[in-house]
């Protein structure tokens, strides 16, 4: 079994937003060289997200409106977390409910996804670099 392991960075330049980042994804699975086996992708902070589906703009402007009823950014101190000198305590909410994680099975050397399935990372601290892991195993 092989694996193969890459760093993505993002600095998305506002609080909140969503890339596309199947494109990345998809290089990562051909500098893999693997064939048949699976694909992780994982936001590695606790800020942000990754998540799969379509890519449409009136969706995205759906999460973020469900986003910021479900855990507004402000008033800043309804968030105990925020006591500690932050004011991202929404910003771990949301990552909370849109996910940590997503694992894509890789057949015939490509991502094996449904009709209009995309990958995305979410950012909802956003005006610093963060890093998303890539990690493919298989044959």
């Amino acid at each position: 079994m092989k694996s193969h392991r890459q760093e993505l960075w993002f600095e998305v330049p506002a609080r909140r937003g969503f890339l596309n980042i199947t494109p990345e994804i998809e290089e990562a699975v051909r500098a893999s060289g693997i064939r048949e086996g699976l694909c992780l992708v994982n936001a590695m902070h606790i800020t942000a997200s990754v998540f799969i589906n379509d890519d449409e703009a009136g969706l995205h402007a759906d999460y973020e409106r469900f986003l910021e009823e479900l855990a507004p950014h402000e008033p800043v101190s309804q968030y105990r977390h925020n006591r500690t000198g932050e004011d991202n305590g929404d910003a771990h909410i949301k990552r909370q409910i849109m996910g940590r994680e997503v694992v894509v099975a890789v057949t015939e050397g490509a991502l094996d996804f449904g009709p209009w399935e995309q990958i995305f990372y979410g950012e909802f601290d956003g005006r610093r670099r963060k890093r998303v892991l890539v990690k493919l195993i298989g044959e």
